[in-house]
């Protein structure tokens, strides 16, 4: 191989190795010295790198560019934490669980005034602040739901009579007018106390109370009014 071809190839793989995205072959002809075969170069660069863990490969149309070799993905991978901001729904959710559990789906949309959909409770779950805590003692027998240890240590909170009461929630902004959202915040030390013992609930074995509990979400998937819901389970006249 002459210098002149060596150097050629050497500014090919420069020109090549320095972009991020492919380069066309009309640019590469204008970057190289004049008389240049840029096909032969190309095919011969594309050689000395078919058994490298980067590969000159061809992209689209008269492109080129340098591509990790494919056999080479899995070491490759890395695996990034997605954070997803919460919706309204979620956060109003998870207050109203943290602030009145053990609490059923229920009366968690009588205190929001809307249903409350699988995919809200899904998240919440996901997250593993939520868990279902037992079963109401009253008709249907519905699952209750209240927060778990990793919500106290995700928020910092060592016990559940740290949450903020009502006044710290105004000053911060978290409280609208719906009478409902303005219950939080109002529960005594009394109220936490029977929220932490979950005094109203019959615990049964947690595999079988999970699979329930998500059995009881699959009955309403969308977020609408009470009434729209109740209406629609109404059997025709």
């Amino acid at each position: 191989m002459s210098i002149d071809r060596f150097q050629q190839l050497r500014i090919l793989e420069a020109i090549l190795f320095a972009s991020s995205e492919p380069v066309g072959e009309r640019v590469l002809k204008g970057r190289l010295p004049e008389g240049s075969d840029l096909n032969d170069l190309l095919t011969e660069l594309k050689g000395l790198y078919s058994n490298r863990g980067v590969h000159l490969i061809s992209v689209g149309k008269k492109a080129w560019a340098f591509r990790t070799a494919p056999d080479l993905a899995e070491h490759l991978r890395i695996d990034t934490e997605v954070k997803r901001r919460l919706s309204r729904a979620a956060i109003e959710t998870l207050a109203i669980i943290a602030y009145h559990q053990p609490i059923t789906r229920a009366e968690i949309e009588e205190v929001r005034g809307v249903a409350t959909s699988k995919g809200t409770l899904d998240i919440l779950l996901e997250a593993q602040w939520i868990k279902p805590r037992g079963r109401r003692r009253v008709p249907g027998r519905p699952v209750t739901w209240g927060t778990s240890e990793h919500f106290l240590d995700e928020f910092g909170i060592e016990q559940l009579e740290d949450l903020p009461g009502i006044d710290e929630l105004k000053a911060a902004g978290l409280l609208d007018s719906r009478p409902g959202i303005m219950s939080l915040g109002q529960l005594s030390d009394g109220d936490m106390s029977e929220a932490s013992s979950n005094k109203d609930d019959n615990f049964i074995d947690d595999n079988t109370l999970l699979e329930d509990a998500q059995d009881e979400l699959n009955a309403n998937p969308q977020d609408k009014p009470p009434s729209e819901a109740v209406e629609e389970t109404k059997p025709p006249a």
